[in-house]
Order: C-alpha cells, then sequence, then structure tokens
C-alpha cells in the first residue's frame, strides 16, 4: 500500500461520505477496525491499521514515511523479533503465535513490507505511533501466515501478542539504537574511503613544494604530499571518535517497559529479550544498568550528535581549503585543479565552479543545525521520558546518512581527481619572501628582516638578493633551499 493522505483517510471516516473520483468506479474494498476513538474503515489489503491511520491524519510533518529510514524498520522489526523469541521462552506466548511473528518480522528485516511503514517520522507521542505501525503490520502479516484475514485480532492482536511485554518507551529506544548503529557502520566506511584517498593524493604530491600559510599570509615552504596528508589524519581521528560514540549506542532499555521499573514483564526478560536481541542483530548490545535512569536520558544521543557535528566541522574546513587551493584559474590561487564535473554559469562561459565541496558545506551545516535540534530535543525532556525522540531520531539519521553521501561523492567526485599546478607551485616558493625563513639561522634576524623587507619592495626573489649581498655562496645556498630540507622531510 502506499501512503494514505489525510483526504483519503477523512473519506473513509464515513461509508457514506463523498470520495474523490479516480479513473476507476469500483468501491475500495475496506475492513473496519476500532480503537478507543472508534471504529475507522482501513483498505483491505493495507497491513497496517487503524492506530496507524489516525497518526498518518496526525502528522503530515515532513511528508517521508518511517519506510524513509530503513534501517528503523528493521530496527523495529529486530526487536519485536526478540521479544517474539523472549516471551515464547518464558511461556508468555504459544508456539504458533511466536512463530508467526517471528517470520512476519524476519520478512521486513529482509526489506519486505516497509512500504507498510507510512507514519510520519516526526510524530507527537514519544514513538507510540511508529511502534504501533510496526505492530499491526507484524500482527496482520502473522495472521496472513497462519491463515487468517487481516483485522481479525481475535485470532492474534497487535497489543496483546506483538507488543506483548514490551512498552513504547522501550521498543522505540532500542530500534532507534540499532538503526544508528547501522548508518554509523555506513559512515565510517565512506570515512575509510575518504581517508585514503586524501593519504594516496599526499603520496601522489609528496615532492610537490609549496608555501604554507598562516592567517591566509605567506609563511613557510612545505609540499602539497603534507597539506594532505594532515587531511587523511584529521578524517582517521574523527573515524575512531566517531566508533568510540557508537560504543555508547549499545547499551539499550529492552523489558524495562514504561518508565523502566519493567512492569508487565516477567523477571528474567530484559535479559533474555537483549540476548535475542543481539543474536538476531549480531552486535554486541548490553542491558542498561539501571533501566529506570535509561528510559529518559539521551546523552548518548547528545554525545553521538557531538561527535557528527566535529565530522562535519573538519569536513567543512577542508572544502574551505579546497575551494581556496583551486581558486582561479587565472586570478586566484591556482595551486591545484578539482575535476571539472559541470559548467558552472548560466552567462560565463567557461566557468568551473568547485560544487562538489559546496555541497559538503552545505552538508555540513545541516548537521551542525541538527545537533542545536538535538541538544534542545534531550533538554527538553521531562521526569521519565523524553517525549522528543522521534526528532532526534529525525535529526541523527539526516546527519548521518547526508554525511555518508558527503563524504562519498567529495571522494568519488573531486579528491580522486585533483591535480598539483607544480610550476606554479615552486614559482610561488621561489618568489615568497617567507623563505627568508629557512635561512634565518645563518643569516641573522636583522638581516633576514631586511633581505624580506627589500624582496617585497622590489618584487625580487629572496635567493637573489642574497646572493647579490654575498651572505652565502651558490651551493650553500642551493643546499638549504633544498625541497626536502625546505619541508622538513629529514632528507
Amino acid at each position: 500500500m502506499g501512503f494514505p493522505t489525510t483526504a483519503t483517510a477523512v473519506a473513509r471516516d464515513d461509508a457514506s461520505a463523498p470520495t474523490e473520483s479516480t479513473t476507476s468506479t469500483a468501491p475500495e474494498v475496506t475492513r473496519s477496525e476500532h480503537d478507543l476513538l472508534g471504529d475507522r474503515l482501513i483498505p483491505e489489503d493495507a497491513y497496517w491499521g487503524v492506530h496507524t491511520l489516525r497518526a498518518v491524519e496526525n502528522f503530515p510533518i515532513t511528508g517521508r514515511p518511517l519506510s524513509s529510514n530503513p534501517h528503523l524498520v528493521r530496527g523495529l522489526a529486530a526487536v519485536k523479533l526478540a521479544a517474539a523469541l523472549a516471551n515464547r521462552e518464558h511461556g508468555l506466548l504459544d508456539a504458533e503465535r511466536s512463530a508467526a511473528i517471528q517470520a512476519a518480522c524476519r520478512e521486513i528485516l529482509e526489506g519486505r513490507l516497509h512500504g507498510e511503514f507510512v507514519v510520519d517520522v516526526v510524530q507527537g507521542g514519544a514513538g507510540t505511533s511508529s511502534n504501533m505501525n510496526a505492530n499491526e503490520v507484524i500482527a496482520n502479516r502473522a495472521l496472513e501466515l497462519l491463515g487468517h484475514s487481516k483485522g481479525e485480532y481475535g485470532a492474534l492482536h497487535p497489543n496483546d501478542h506483538v507488543n506483548l511485554s514490551q512498552s513504547t518507551n522501550d521498543v522505540y529506544p532500542t530500534a532507534v539504537r540499532i538503526a544508528t548503529i547501522m548508518g554509523i557502520e555506513e559512515l565510517l566506511t565512506a570515512l575509510t574511503a575518504l581517508e585514503d584517498s586524501f593519504a594516496a593524493k599526499a603520496t601522489e604530491f609528496r615532492t610537490v613544494v609549496k608555501m604554507g600559510r598562516t592567517q591566509l599570509q605567506d609563511a613557510v615552504p612545505m609540499t602539497l604530499g603534507q597539506e594532505f596528508a594532515t587531511y587523511a589524519v584529521t578524517i582517521g581521528e574523527d573515524r575512531e571518535r566517531l566508533r568510540e560514540a557508537s560504543g555508547l549506542i549499545h547499551e539499550i532499555n529492552l523489558g524495562a517497559t514504561a518508565i523502566g521499573t519493567g512492569l508487565n514483564a516477567p523477571a528474567g526478560y530484559a535479559e533474555a529479550a537483549c540476548r535475542h536481541l543481539g543474536e538476531v542483530t549480531r552486535l554486541p548490545l548490553v542491558t542498561a544498568v539501571d533501566l529506570i535512569e535509561a528510559t529518559q536520558d539521551m546523552g548518548a544521543f547528545v554525545h553521538l550528535s557531538g561527535v557528527l557535528k566535529r565530522v562535519a566541522v573538519k569536513l567543512s574546513k577542508i572544502c574551505n581549503d579546497l575551494r581556496l587551493l583551486s581558486s582561479g584559474p587565472r586570478a586566484g590561487l591556482a595551486e591545484i585543479n578539482l575535476p571539472a564535473v559541470q559548467s558552472g554559469s548560466s552567462i560565463m562561459p567557461g566557468k568551473i565552479n568547485p560544487v562538489i565541496p559546496e555541497v559538503v558545506n552545505q552538508v555540513a551545516f545541516e548537521v551542525i543545525g541538527h545537533d542545536v535540534t538535538i541538544t534542545m530535543a534531550a533538554e527538553g525532556g521531562q521526569l521519565q521520558l523524553n517525549a522528543f525522540e522521534p526528532i532526534i531520531v529525525h535529526s541523527l539519521h539526516e546527519s548521518i546518512t547526508h554525511l555518508t553521501a558527503a563524504c562519498q561523492t567529495l571522494a568519488e567526485r573531486c579528491v580522486n581527481g585533483i591535480t598539483a599546478n607544480t610550476a606554479r607551485l615552486r614559482e610561488s616558493v621561489e618568489r615568497s619572501i617567507g623563505l627568508v625563513t629557512a635561512l634565518n639561522p645563518y643569516l641573522g634576524y636583522a638581516e633576514a628582516t631586511a633581505i624580506a623587507q627589500e624582496a617585497l619592495a622590489s618584487g625580487r626573489g629572496v635567493a637573489e638578493l642574497v646572493l647579490e649581498r654575498g651572505l652565502l655562496t651558490a651551493d650553500r645556498l642551493e643546499e638549504l633551499l633544498r625541497p626536502e630540507r625546505l619541508a622538513n622531510l629529514g632528507a
């Protein structure tokens, strides 16, 4: 089934209500479902039910359903599968129902029925609508497997059986953690590829001498390889920080039920559910020491978001450098060439813009904004539950998936194709007054300053003036100005 629109849903509230005209005159086949607010008509072929329908009507916020976050859908299915196994283990669920629920969950884990997760990702209710969407889809698919029609909840119920020994308040946070871990693994892979791209360029440019700059002014010589190596190193450091932050997300509160006291769950259920969930997901999950604290605390997400912001800030700085170093091609620094991937202007012929670094910059700005959202949502929690976890989940998902795509794009569409303007780089070193810093120990500070001032005023080169004044021999000057020595490469 597709995403049910509010207009369609409202029309189904009353069987006599008029419906929008369509190309077909055949009436839609429906089934009736009941909740505490009354009866509603549900499309017969829909696996979701009345709770999902009301949530779709209530939260037309982003237009992005749960299915847009497949990791979260799989996380919900994994939790429900583990719960069915734990409930069977404790004798709370008969073998037939447990097997049907497990089978339905495994289908979702394999990628089926994701289109039935239609509730908007941003919602009120602390994730209850997401949990009920999962309960209804799993229940109706399990009913089919048992030979019943959808909606025959007397045989297998979304709440009484699929949600047995659970609450949204332990299901949703646990599913969110699983989804986040999955997303982080993809981001780590993308960061590794980007780190490798910069490392390869560092090797390629290891002997290309250039001027280093501080405060955008000439400083001392270095190599382009050294410059690109710093990008590889900083990304590698961020990758390690991200892996550390991911470790905190492995602590779950499944078994806490409503507020962490474990009400309506049998003794030992939390441990059994965690064990089964670890087996299903192949993740080293652990049950929180204090389930009441774990149910209300969003600290791990705040920390993770801070690390994502760190990654974004570093990537943005690197892209600022790439745009500056490639500026020109005639009137800028033009030290490197970024691969031309598209025309840059609708009015200026021949113009090429650094569009790949620009898009990464924008992703970074977005991630920084998401961090503010996550911070405020975590702070806004009250007493035993944080009602704002859906926006935390959405913000983390956007940050992680967009950073992953940005890293992949930057590596593949930009860094791998960067070339160096070697002659221009060498010329800038020879013309720069910063070159005199390398001669300072041999000329003395006062003499070196005089050389720098004259070079700046006359436009002549430092080496030329040193030789003219007879301060060093040509052989000694050549030795002191070797590229390896200038860049302090130890050769």
